[in-house]
């Protein structure tokens, strides 16, 4: 799969959404802009919109029947989440850049290969978040480079317990729920 089309589509939906709006707040991660639209009523309504640079999620398989997973601390939610190795992409960073290099900050797995899986937009409602899903495989440890603020564990999990995992939602995160699921239903893919 190349990513290509997907990340010209987001970079002219973001040039537009830029031209049209103001900055409402700058952070370091993301930025928020407001846009206002005439309302049905003829009446102006504002929208605000969270800006991100985009990200990746990474299924790194130890072999075809087993997945590294993290336990994440996730400051937002006040909890310690199951889920997959992700990142943020750096300014004019590649995805697949991306995704080789939080594999080995997160998991401590370097991998031989890490081929494109599908992409999708993590919560349009409210963010122009492109996820970028790889597949990681080939895998021997490295060890971890977290960042000083990242508290993350790695467990080898197999299949079926993972599965179970996310049908009792014991696997809350969308991202790798997602991943996990368009892995699992179309495998024989990639």
């Amino acid at each position: 799969m190349d990513f290509t089309p997907f990340q010209k589509q987001v970079a002219s939906n973001l040039k537009s959404l830029l031209k049209n709006s103001k900055l409402s707040f700058h952070g370091h991660r993301f930025d928020v802009r407001t846009l206002e639209l005439p309302g049905k009523s003829g009446h102006p309504i504002q929208r605000d919109f969270v800006i991100h640079p985009g990200a990746v999620v990474i299924l790194p398989l130890l072999d075809e029947e087993t997945v590294i997973m993290i336990r994440n601390e996730r400051l937002a939610t006040g909890e310690t989440l199951w889920e997959l190795p992700a990142g943020t992409l750096e300014p004019d960073e590649p995805p697949e850049d991306t995704a080789a290099r939080e594999l080995i900050e997160e998991t401590g797995y370097h991998a031989e290969s890490i081929a494109p899986m599908t992409h999708f937009y993590t919560s349009p409602g409210i963010c122009n978040e492109a996820m970028y899903a790889y597949v990681a495989k080939g895998l021997s440890f490295v060890g971890q480079n977290l960042d000083d603020s990242e508290e993350i564990t790695t467990e080898a999990i197999r299949w079926p317990r993972l599965l179970e995992m996310v049908k009792n939602g014991q696997v809350r995160d969308g991202k790798s729920i997602a991943t996990l699921l368009y892995y699992h239903s179309f495998k024989k893919r990639f």
